[in-house]
């Protein structure tokens, strides 16, 4: 393997007002390898990969492409020097022709007007060197996510034949889509170009990249060669916990609930999660566990209609039932807390009344509007019960802290009384004090005869309060663990086996 670095990162700071998102971290690419660039939530992957490609300045450090300073400005620069992005979303055109996205804004020209015949003849010459025999004609909307991100790839490659990063590109493929796009990266390392692949899915790692580099924390962790590297240490890094320094921690005294509140039979998505089977007994709390991207959220968003299960049955209180979105969910008596509550959870301009109330108010239904009075006493209770730091709660809930923005949206769901509570990541990125009021709350909850599914990457938190962990890995359920084996190194065996 060619040992020449073509892209180098040293000591590179980046800082926003309320956090510090990168501290000192290195990064060096070699020309002809496949490099992946792994964390968790908030390790500083995305932020790096911005730097990287001029969408953010650096605060502090260096860049060096083939040993000489570079200064991106914006992508536009990172794409002239030879540095191309290609994103899990695809970001062409959808209503242009295949052949036009390709060469957009760079359109061959024959006395000043574009030559559309050399545009669509090379497009089609290029795309062939990816055994993509197709119409570059038509609109690039007509081809499926797969083909579209390798037209991305051709165009990254065309533009800027040095450096290339894939982030995420394999999160909407299916298998053997996934193999033809290894095949592309394995085609492109054997050119000589430097290839950043970020991805969540570990055996994918294992199977096409050379090295690993690993941030937690916005900090580097190290580099690493894959072949040496093994499944445990890579997810001992991930976490900041060693697998053999996991003490056998015991969980809680729970009692078993045989009468089952939810029944999944073989319920998937295709390209989301494999079909799993699982049970949660009324008054019991199952735990999620397993590294971000493993398939938590994306059960947690089967599980509330979000996503439209493709295979399988989903059993509710003893009935089958075919949810067609959330409101139907809610109605029926289920709750979500979602991972990012700044996107997916708070109203930010409403109050903390008016964000408190919403759950009730559309489980009733909006022909029967809740009385100013009766928000108000739900409120006030709410705030008091679970102590949410404010003066007053026509505040618009933007302006509190995140954990207690975390207390108004559980405060939502506990309004409308329900008998199944999805928490996903509860307590992430919450101080320490509201963390271990957040913990006290799931566990009186419990006590109090509440269902709940709670996906969470903290492994003691899964330990403190689960009557069972599902382990997830690669979008499977991989273990279910029960009794004395709820533990954070059985968990974490389940995690790294193979």
């Amino acid at each position: 393997m060619n040992t020449t670095p073509v892209l180098q990162l040293k000591g590179i700071h980046k800082k926003f007002p309320s956090v510090h998102a990168l501290k000192g971290v290195d990064f060096t690419l070699r020309a002809g390898e496949i490099h992946a660039l792994l964390g968790e939530n908030g390790a500083g992957k995305s932020t790096l990969i911005k730097v990287m490609t001029g969408v953010y300045q650096r605060d502090g450090g260096d860049i060096l492409l083939d040993g000489t300073p570079i200064f991106p400005n914006n992508t536009g620069d990172a794409q002239a020097l030879g540095i191309s992005t290609v994103y899990q979303e695809v970001n062409l055109l959808p209503n242009l022709t295949v052949a036009h996205n390709i060469y957009l804004g760079r359109e061959p020209r024959r006395f000043g007007l574009i030559n559309w015949s050399k545009v669509n003849r090379d497009a089609a010459e290029l795309l062939k060197g990816y055994d993509l025999d197709i119409d570059v004609t038509q609109p690039l909307s007509r081809y499926s996510i797969a083909v579209q991100q390798l037209i991305a790839i051709a165009r990254g490659v065309d533009m800027s034949a040095k450096v290339l990063i894939l982030d995420e590109p394999t999160a909407s493929l299916d298998a053997d889509e996934v193999q033809s796009l290894f095949r592309i990266m394995r085609d492109l390392r054997s050119k000589g170009i430097g290839i950043v692949f970020v991805t969540h899915f570990l055996d994918q790692v294992y199977a096409v990249c050379d090295r690993i580099t690993i941030l937690r924390s916005a900090e580097l962790v190290g580099e690493f060669e894959a072949a040496t590297l093994s499944r445990p240490e890579l997810i001992g890094h991930m976490l900041g916990k060693e697998l053999a320094a996991l003490g056998e921690h015991k969980p809680q005294s729970n009692n078993q609930h045989s009468e089952p509140l939810v029944e999944l039979k073989a319920l998937g998505h295709h390209t989301n999660l494999a079909p799993i089977d699982l049970t949660v007994g009324k008054g019991e709390v199952v735990g999620l566990a397993g590294l971000l991207g493993a398939g938590r959220t994306e059960l947690c968003r089967l599980l509330f209609a979000i996503d439209k299960k493709n295979t399988g049955e989903f059993l509710f209180d003893g009935k089958p039932v075919h949810f067609s979105a959330p409101r139907e969910a809610i109605i029926a008596g289920m709750g979500l807390c979602p991972e990012d509550r700044k996107h997916d959870g708070i109203l930010g301009q409403l109050s903390i009344r008016e964000n408190m109330i919403l759950a009730r108010q559309i489980k009733q239904g909006w022909w029967k509007f809740i009385a100013r009075k009766e928000q108000e006493e739900i409120a006030n209770r709410y705030v008091k019960e679970l102590n949410i730091a404010t003066s007053d709660i026509e505040k618009p809930i933007e302006q509190l802290s995140g954990g207690n923005q975390q207390k108004v949206i559980l405060a939502r769901w506990l309004a409308a009384n329900p008998t199944l509570l999805i928490l996903d990541e509860p307590t992430r990125g919450i101080d320490i004090g509201a963390h271990a009021e957040i913990i006290r709350l799931i566990r009186k909850l419990c006590a109090d005869g509440l269902s709940l599914v709670v996906a969470s990457s903290e492994l003691e938190e899964l330990v403190a309060f689960s009557n069972k962990v599902v382990v997830l890995r690669d979008r499977k359920k991989v273990a279910e663990l029960q009794g004395d084996d709820i533990n954070p190194q059985r968990i974490m065996q389940a995690i790294a086996s193979n």
